[in-house]
């Protein structure tokens, strides 16, 4: 077990430092008091499922949970809540959660096992997020393929890419929403109100896309569509009103990345690629 934790810490520490630095702001900037509650419940729910695990997934389970998440991020379209023709959250008792950010992780990490089903649950995805209308959504997805030819080259996956732009602009077009506090624009709040609580937030997220790039132990094939994706998050917080993934307000996010992480370390040796 300790070994297995060790193994695995570097994962929970890309999730953790935008999450703690995230923390920080929201006390100092007088957050609602249920934000960083929430966020640091979300954070040791992730914590545990970095470190305790799942059991090993095998070919028929990866692709039944492939199947399951891109159902679960079009779950919105069928259910709601809507804003302004925008169908992009989970309902979860009091709490609404970002679909995106809690699939697509998981979702690159899938497809990245899969030679030919794997563009195709990409493609299908940015579909799902074109009728959301979801460029933060589409953008991670687009990341992650481009994590993904990294690795592979694969044709079918440059194909996604341009689909991938041409989705999340047309997305972008139609889906922005007014910005709300602690949750979207908060490195460019942060910037105004602290410079140096807007360094801090800034260095704990690119430490964070370093780690999961370069630092989980995890091999190119998990790690780049993953790193990648963050990264696609990242820009949509920047260029438009969309939530800032770990170190803003919402759950999505920490427990996306925490079991996307976890089902990387449990997808069975024997199907990944060297690192």
């Amino acid at each position: 077990m300790a070994e297995r934790w060790k193994e695995r810490f570097p994962a929970l520490l890309a999730i953790a430092l935008p999450v703690l630095a995230g923390l920080a702001y929201m006390a100092l900037r007088g957050a609602p008091p249920s934000y960083p509650i929430v966020n640091a419940i979300a954070l040791a729910l992730a914590a545990a499922l970095v470190l305790v695990g799942l059991p090993e997934v095998g070919e028929r389970a990866r692709r039944i949970a492939g199947a399951g998440l891109l159902a679960l991020f079009a779950l919105p379209l069928l259910t709601g809540p809507e804003t302004s023709g925008i169908a992009r959250w989970l309902p979860l008792g009091p709490f609404i959660l970002h679909a995106g950010m809690l699939t697509i992780p998981a979702l690159g990490v899938l497809a990245a096992r899969e030679n030919v089903l794997g563009p195709v649950a990409l493609f299908a995805a940015l579909l799902v997020a074109l009728a959301q209308p979801d460029f933060a959504s589409a953008f991670a997805l687009t990341g992650a393929a481009i994590g993904l030819y990294q690795v592979r080259g694969d044709w079918r996956i440059g194909l996604v890419i341009i689909a991938g732009f041409f989705i999340a602009i047309s997305a972008a077009l139609r889906g922005e929403l007014p910005p709300a506090p602690f949750v979207e624009r908060v490195l460019q709040d942060a910037t105004a109100a602290s410079p140096a609580m807007a360094a801090i937030l800034a260095l704990a997220l690119a430490g964070s896309l370093v780690a999961m790039l370069f630092g989980t132990g995890l091999p190119r094939t998990a790690r780049y569509p993953l790193g990648m994706s963050l990264v696609g998050f990242l820009l949509a917080a920047l260029i438009n009103n969309y939530p800032t993934p770990l170190a803003g307000y919402g759950a999505a996010a920490i427990i996306g990345f925490a079991f996307a992480h976890t089902l990387a370390f449990t997808l069975p040796a024997g199907t990944q690629s060297p690192p």
